[in-house]
């Protein structure tokens, strides 16, 4: 059975986000936000909220316990100054936040404090949705 490593990466995520259009609520305010201080514009996919937050359940999966601070280092970018060099700046955190308490709620991921180690962690129900995207886009590869 094929797995999350074994699909196209963006083809899986974009297939991942229409999924999660049935289970996840965009908020009103997606429309005209920025995804961090380095960009100059919002978004031009209207549906770009589920395709991040795939990418966030994806994210969580491969790299778990994780948080928002290292996600919003996943998610920043380099801030274009003009004849200044550039600087990093850090990814929109309540775009993320929000993304996670959602996935939270539908139970694809969940809160862990493991010692020194917390953050969330993807669940069974998370990674059988995941895995289903990666073996639709298998079978199509093939």
């Amino acid at each position: 059975m094929a797995v999350i490593y074994d699909a196209d990466i963006n083809k899986s995520i974009e297939k991942l986000g229409q999924e999660l259009k049935s289970v996840l609520k965009a908020p009103e305010w997606t429309l005209f936000a920025k995804t961090g201080a380095g960009k100059e514009r919002p978004p031009v996919n209207p549906d770009w909220f589920y395709i991040r937050a795939a990418a966030v359940l994806r994210t969580v999966y491969m790299r778990g316990p994780i948080g928002v601070e290292k996600l919003r280092i996943k998610y920043g970018n380099k801030k274009n100054q003009g004849h200044r060099p550039e600087e990093f700046r850090k990814g929109a955190g309540k775009i993320l936040r929000n993304a996670l308490q959602q996935l939270e709620s539908a139970g694809l991921v969940k809160f862990q404090k493991d010692g020194v180690n917390k953050g969330r962690i993807i669940t069974s129900k998370g990674k059988a949705l995941m895995d289903k995207c990666a073996v639709r886009e298998w079978n199509k590869k093939e």
